[in-house]
């Protein structure tokens, strides 16, 4: 299949870049920078387009000929009304172009941002309660994916575009490609050289999620987009729920003769996580994540730096 793949020389992008190259699929990537990932760009099933999420005459050129909309990319602003602009809006005038050029499928990626507000129990069914602006602006374009069909008259009345969201919580890894990026996110970086140098690694107590890395959060699109499901939120998530405490005893380990010590800011936080269901994923893809497997080498990276 020939996807458009908008972020694909992003963190999470690359890597569903190359899941999707591995399946045999080629790709058209939306990227500002062409040459960010040199080796991605002369992959033969690559064509880089240049360009970002504003540029609408671009994008509806691309789009023509491909059967699948993976949209990673996100169009940040500095104000609410920014942030409607060049995320949602975008996203809005992405799915337009996108059922109207003929693509069979259309992925959006939220974050778990947009569920925001956790409760004892969560799962994909669950009213959203962003906290953030961020949140919110992932929320709204997600509504707008999964109600996209209804109320457009005879426009969209035959809409045979399934679309779905996809929603990853913390996630991490390095270099998909060679001269891949790693995520934006600098924990894993700061107590890797914090262990190192034998500093204090300064945490909040009781504080962690459900990691996952890139690479398995790179299966769940190819998932879903190998799949027939429509209008259904999907957990980007491990089932396992792993503390920054954890990841720091791990990095101290790896440094023999450290004098690092871990200090804990208690704000209160209960010792019993909340957790994401992850329960979807595995019932309707038969997939199951646990990305403790991955830290060691990630700090390990991240150390060498």
């Amino acid at each position: 299949m020939k996807i458009f793949l908008t972020g694909g020389t992003g963190f999470i992008g690359h890597f569903a870049a190359r899941e999707f190259l591995n399946r045999g699929h080629t790709l058209k990537i939306l990227a500002r920078y062409p040459n960010k990932i040199p080796s991605l760009a002369a992959h033969q099933n690559v064509e880089i387009v240049r360009g970002g999420l504003q540029n609408l005459s671009v994008m509806k050129n691309v789009l023509d000929g491909c059967g699948a909309c993976v949209h990673i990319a996100l169009g940040w602003g500095e104000t609410p009304v920014s942030m409607l602009e060049n995320d949602t809006a975008a996203t809005v005038l992405l799915l337009e172009m996108a059922a109207k050029s003929g693509c069979e499928k259309f992925i959006y990626t939220s974050s778990t941002a947009a569920f925001g507000k956790m409760r004892p129990e969560n799962n994909e069914g669950m009213a959203c309660l962003p906290q953030d602006l961020y949140g919110a602006t992932k929320a709204a374009s997600e509504a707008f994916v999964l109600g996209f069909s209804k109320g457009y008259g005879n426009n969209f009345s035959n809409l045979k575009m399934k679309r779905n969201v996809i929603r990853p919580g913390y996630t991490f890894g390095h270099l998909a490609f060679p001269d891949g990026v790693t995520q934006p996110d600098r924990r894993f970086f700061d107590i890797a050289k914090a262990a190192k140098e034998g500093r204090p690694i300064k945490l909040i107590k009781n504080d962690g999620t459900q990691f996952i890395h890139a690479s398995q959060l790179a299966k769940l699109y190819n998932a879903v987009l190998d799949s027939d499901v429509n209008e259904e939120i999907f957990f980007g998530l491990a089932s396992k729920w792993i503390s920054w405490k954890t990841i720091a005893e791990r990095a101290i380990d790896m440094c023999p003769g450290t004098n690092a010590v871990i200090e804990e800011e208690d704000r209160g936080w209960g010792g019993r996580p909340c957790l994401f269901s992850v329960e979807k994923i595995e019932k309707t893809f038969d997939l199951k994540f646990d990305g403790s497997g991955f830290i060691d080498d990630h700090l390990r990276w991240n150390m060498s730096l």
